[in-house]
């Protein structure tokens, strides 16, 4: 089969596309015919987390296919069922699949959406239900709300019943999310929205920040919360890694500061909150919602382009590899 790996070197990260054995499910695992796989920008970012320092590796980490067979203990799963999930080397016509990552595809969503939930909306869930704890009614700042974990996070937010602010360096990308809500709209990549931010909250600030930026505008993050705010961490595109913290303010506000990454996680860990995604969110992707936003779907041959036009910023939502050539 084929499938593409990433070359870690002095000079960065390369692609490789490579012919190996199919792999056979173990113990607790699903084999996947992958006919689609989302792609995430810190696949391709070296200390991110998602990829180790040196060396070559199967690159993915999610996907949407129909189940080949199962291991032993892999649950109910029977062969051509639609299943999408978490799962590494997922650019792969074959990938395997930890069954406790493994979700039911809606009926009324294609391999490419489904390919566009498991990263981005799981870890949105992350940072704004299981830490983060919006509530109806309340304020979210999205820095970079144009990526894939920003959109899930507003898509998240507005199903919640919350009201969201999100920040984009481009104003086009910004109208195009008006449409699923976006109450607010600040053209920047620079840390100076926290006027912008107040005056749409009438002063009082916000109470859950998700920053997909990193260092170079966390200090305004955290000038934009409100009385006992909190600022959730997932990302650091501008690849500034530290940051000022204003001690008194995270003192007499009472700041929740929190990250979310899986580099550190058990198996066991990263699947422990799959039962509740499901519970919560799968009902308003089947009844729709709540529909995943793809920008560009490119062919399994052409991971090279898909890849730059993620790394070039062009890309409001997910950008998808279409591994079926159907699709």
């Amino acid at each position: 089969m084929q499938s593409y790996w990433i070359q870690i070197g002095p000079d960065g990260a390369t692609l490789q596309l490579r012919d190996v054995t199919r792999p056979e499910p173990g113990d607790g695992q699903l084999l996947v015919r992958m006919h689609a796989a989302g792609l995430n920008r810190g696949e391709f970012i070296l200390g991110h987390g998602l990829i180790g320092s040196s060396g070559a590796k199967p690159i993915g980490l999610e996907g949407a296919g129909e189940v080949v067979s199962a291991g032993p203990r892999a649950g109910d799963w029977k062969p051509g069922e639609r299943v999408m999930g978490r799962c590494p080397a997922a650019f792969s016509e074959f990938a395997l699949m930890d069954m406790r990552e493994a979700m039911r595809v809606p009926p009324n969503l294609s391999f490419v959406q489904a390919a566009a939930i498991p990263l981005a909306f799981q870890t949105a869930y992350d940072l704004l239900v299981l830490q983060g704890r919006l509530s109806a009614g309340e304020w979210l700042l999205v820095t970079g709300v144009s990526s894939g974990v920003g959109v899930a996070s507003l898509q998240i937010a507005k199903h919640l019943g919350a009201r969201v602010i999100g920040t984009s360096g481009a104003p086009g990308k910004l109208a195009r999310l008006e449409p699923l809500g976006l109450d607010r709209g600040i053209a920047t990549r620079q840390g100076d929205f926290h006027d912008a931010v107040m005056a749409a909250t009438g002063g009082k600030g916000v109470d859950l920040v998700v920053n997909t930026v990193g260092g170079s505008v966390f200090a305004e993050c955290i000038r934009c919360l409100g009385f006992e705010g909190r600022l959730g961490v997932v990302g650091y595109v501008d690849g500034v890694l530290t940051a000022q913290i204003d001690l008194q303010a995270l003192h007499a506000k009472r700041l929740t500061l929190f990250g979310v990454s899986n580099k550190l996680r058990t198996a066991q860990q990263r699947a422990a909150a799959v039962p509740a995604f499901s519970t919560d969110l799968l009902p308003a992707f089947a009844s729709g919602r709540i529909e995943p936003l793809v920008d560009r779907v490119f062919p399994f041959a052409h991971f090279g382009e898909a890849r730059a036009h993620m790394e070039a910023n062009r890309h409001v939502g997910k950008v998808v590899l279409a591994i079926t050539p159907s699709l």
